[in-house]
């Protein structure tokens, strides 16, 4: 995907940085220590509700975990990669030559998330993780005849259904399950190549991420966003959830319509970011508020182009919805079904008045103190000399812009009360777009220690559902 990117010039001897602002500091960390009583009062609101009455139905609130101190073979490679990115990730990623670069945030990114799963071993980090009672490989015998089980989907989906799919299953339509199928039927069936396929694939949404970044904004922001996207806490759960691998996916969506409406290959990278909007929404039914994300990249991109965008990016998008109506799937159909599903387990028992709000400090644990930092920096608080108008006129305005309509649709995801705890894995794909918001720190080196910090407790100190 790569060769769709416009021409590399040359490296930067280092991208500028935003302006040292002490106040601006000071209010950057009283950010992050509003969102760490956030956390805070989520742990232990959590914890009285759950031992009162088990409502919340999860281990650690806010996080699905549980508490257990261990290391294992994946330690000293994540320490030694956290230290490396630490130290030589801002000015590795001032020097190197565009692509490269993109190559170096790929094998970093594959390097910290498998050293982290591997924290819990090959087994219970990676191999196992999707073949529990509530994942995808639980049901591949049962998709031996494709049409028929597509035909058939929406009759499993309900709790009181004969042979109702397992909860993931249920919970998503089923070009999720296909796609492991697809898999077994290649050769690579098992937890341990579906574990590797999530991790292979899901870690390319940093490259994806910084490559619509630097198209969007500027390439200096898309360099100092680099390590940052790398050494994020989110890591934890890319390896291994299918999480990471739909995060990906929606990822080059964006990715791809952000070259299409600035200019590069507008045919070809229309047609791409289409077919893969089309996969995303059947992967999850969640990924439907990627229209927001998508929004604001047409807002960014240049309207004159948006003509000759439109025609491959609908008939791209129409593809997997088309393939699929034929197979006999019918989505709204399965969603609605979903709906009711959802209400009959967990969700019809935890509470919409603390998740709505305890969902916001499990994400603010999955995106880290920069993360927070950065966001602040996003809004009103940002420098007056980094704030240039109209809103879509600078970089950094545009790079706010982008970061900000993705939590946006975090938002309203919250609000929708369909995402009640699980939000680690669950809101993946949305978190990667806040991360870039780091790019507008002072002093990196001490923001993404306090990442990868927080990404080694949080591994190291609990066991994980995924």
């Amino acid at each position: 995907m790569t060769r769709d990117l416009p021409p590399p010039g040359p490296p930067a001897a280092r991208p500028p940085a935003p302006p040292s602002d002490r106040r601006g500091t000071v209010r950057d960390l009283a950010a992050v220590a509003a969102a760490t009583l956030l956390v805070l009062a989520a742990v232990l609101v959590g914890d009285f509700i759950q031992h009162r009455d088990g409502t919340l139905r999860v281990g650690r609130p806010p996080l699905l975990a549980q508490w257990a101190p261990h290391a294992g073979p994946g330690t000293p490679a994540a320490l030694l990669v956290a230290a490396a990115v630490v130290v030589y990730g801002p000015s590795l990623a001032a020097r190197l030559s565009w692509r490269p670069l993109l190559l170096t945030v790929w094998g970093a990114s594959l390097a910290w998330t498998w050293s982290l799963a591997l924290v819990d071993g090959w087994f219970r980090g990676v191999a196992e993780q999707l073949t529990t009672q509530h994942e995808y490989l639980r049901v591949i015998h049962r998709f031996q005849d494709i049409p028929a089980a597509l035909r058939g989907f929406g009759g499993h989906i309900l709790l009181d259904a004969p042979d109702n799919w397992p909860a993931h299953v249920a919970g998503h339509p089923p070009g999720a399950t296909l796609t492991f199928v697809l898999l077994d039927r290649i050769g690579l069936g098992g937890g341990g190549w579906a574990g590797a396929f999530c991790i292979t694939v899901g870690t390319t949404a940093a490259v994806a991420v910084l490559a619509a970044v630097r198209t969007l904004a500027e390439e200096s922001l898309a360099r100092r966003a680099a390590p940052f996207l790398v050494l994020a806490p989110a890591a934890v759960w890319v390896g291994t959830s299918a999480d990471g691998y739909f995060t990906a996916v929606a990822a080059w969506a964006v990715a791809l319509l952000a070259l299409a409406v600035t200019g590069h290959r507008p045919a070809w990278t229309g047609l791409g970011s289409g077919l893969l909007f089309g996969l995303s929404v059947y992967l999850s039914y969640g990924l439907t508020l990627f229209a927001v994300i998508g929004a604001a990249v047409l807002l960014l991109g240049e309207w004159r182009r948006l003509p000759r965008l439109l025609l491959p990016l609908v008939g791209g998008f129409l593809v997997v919805p088309v393939v699929f109506a034929v197979l006999g799937f019918d989505w709204w159909e399965a969603y609605r079904l979903l709906v009711t599903r959802y209400h009959q387990g967990s969700g019809g028992v935890r509470p919409y008045g603390y998740w709505i709000w305890a969902n916001l400090a499990c994400t603010v644990l999955i995106v880290g103190p920069a993360t927070v930092a950065g966001l602040r920096r996003c809004g009103s608080g940002l420098p007056a000399r980094w704030r240039p108008a109209p809103l879509t006129g600078g970089p950094v305005r545009r790079l706010a812009l982008l970061v900000l309509s993705a939590l946006l649709a975090l938002l309203i995801a919250d609000l929708s009360g369909m995402s009640k705890a699980e939000t680690e894995r669950i809101w993946l794909p949305f978190v990667f777009w806040l991360l870039p918001a780091g790019a507008l720190l002072p002093a990196p080196r001490a923001w993404l220690a306090g990442q990868a910090v927080l990404a080694l407790l949080l591994n190291h100190l609990l066991r994980t559902g995924w």
